[in-house]
């Protein structure tokens, strides 16, 4: 019989280069950390930086073929990547830039356990239990000495609500030396614990925390873009538009301790920051590392649409 012939185009993916020459030359002059780099749209960096096959499946199943040139906007294959990560990964909590909560009448000494859900979507993956005392860390952003307008959460005199636990509301802002602020005293209110108060009162804020006696350090290697333009084959040297932002590594990141032993590869949801891969060549019991495979929201799209 006669043989058929199917011609398509090379797949084109924004703000990278699929060039095996040019991602050869990455590599040999060190803009990234091999052919495994998280940053770089090999089948070794996606796997590393958290994609599943699922997700890269069904990224090729919406963009099909085609015989013209074409370049796919990364944010499909992200959208991808956080619908599987939505449905399939546990949720975990973690602080990133910590800053230290003392709750002040709380009982010096003890610790209790509460309750978390592992997915909010499947009562099928069970609870974990979450070590709660005195002292806990929350994030730095998630605290303002002057509040702006519509900032919700914690602030003096303001009452936020802890995930999982209890509302609490700040008293006191202690100092250094040079006037950064270094820990906040809050108080704790008891009969609200689960997050709902008796009275009936609403608090707008809700905010992740970790226990500061138990909490496990974590490193936390932020990954976003390799290129800050769509095309960086454009304007010729395509080296010149490398996101120098492209890798920022946390190393005092704190997280709950259900993620003190967690296996290479396995993947979360860590609240209100996006999702997070355990590395596969780097991670190890004494400090986990994960990586970030993508953001809650394409945050590109939200800059490109300000312009």
């Amino acid at each position: 019989c006669t043989p058929r012939q199917i011609e398509f185009a090379r797949l084109n993916l924004e703000y990278t280069v699929m060039s095996k020459r040019k991602l050869k030359q990455l590599v040999d002059d060190n803009h990234v950390n091999g052919w495994d780099d998280p940053r770089m749209p090999t089948i070794k960096g996606l796997r590393r930086r958290g994609y599943t096959p699922a997700s890269i499946r069904e990224f090729c199943r919406l963009i099909g073929i085609t015989k013209n040139d074409s370049s796919i906007e990364m944010g499909v294959l992200e959208n991808c990547i956080r619908e599987d990560l939505d449905a399939n990964a546990e949720r975990r909590m973690c602080v990133l830039k910590p800053l230290k909560v003392v709750i002040t009448n709380y009982p010096e000494g003890e610790t209790e356990t509460l309750l978390g859900v592992n997915h909010p979507k499947d009562p099928d993956l069970g609870k974990r239990e979450i070590p709660f005392g005195r002292e806990i860390y929350i994030e730095q952003d998630d605290f303002m000495e002057v509040p702006a307008k519509k900032y919700f959460r914690l602030a003096p005199g303001k009452e936020v609500r802890l995930r999982f636990a209890y509302f609490i509301t700040c008293t006191d802002v202690i100092k250094d030396a040079e006037g950064e602020i270094i820990e906040v005293h809050c108080t704790y209110d008891p009969q609200t614990k689960g997050g709902s108060a008796p009275d009936g009162r609403k608090v707008k804020g809700t905010i992740h925390w970790v226990s500061a006696e138990q909490g496990v350090p974590l490193e936390v290697r932020l990954y976003d873009r390799l290129f800050t333009e769509p095309n960086p084959e454009a304007g010729g040297d395509y080296t010149q538009c490398l996101n120098p932002e492209s890798l920022s590594i946390i190393d005092k990141a704190i997280g709950e301790p259900a993620l003190k032993d967690v296996v290479p590869e396995t993947r979360f949801q860590f609240e209100r920051l996006g999702y997070f891969c355990a590395d596969i060549k780097d991670c190890n019991a004494g400090k986990p590392v994960f990586n970030r495979t993508v953001t809650l929201r394409d945050s590109w799209a939200k800059a490109a649409k300000k312009g």
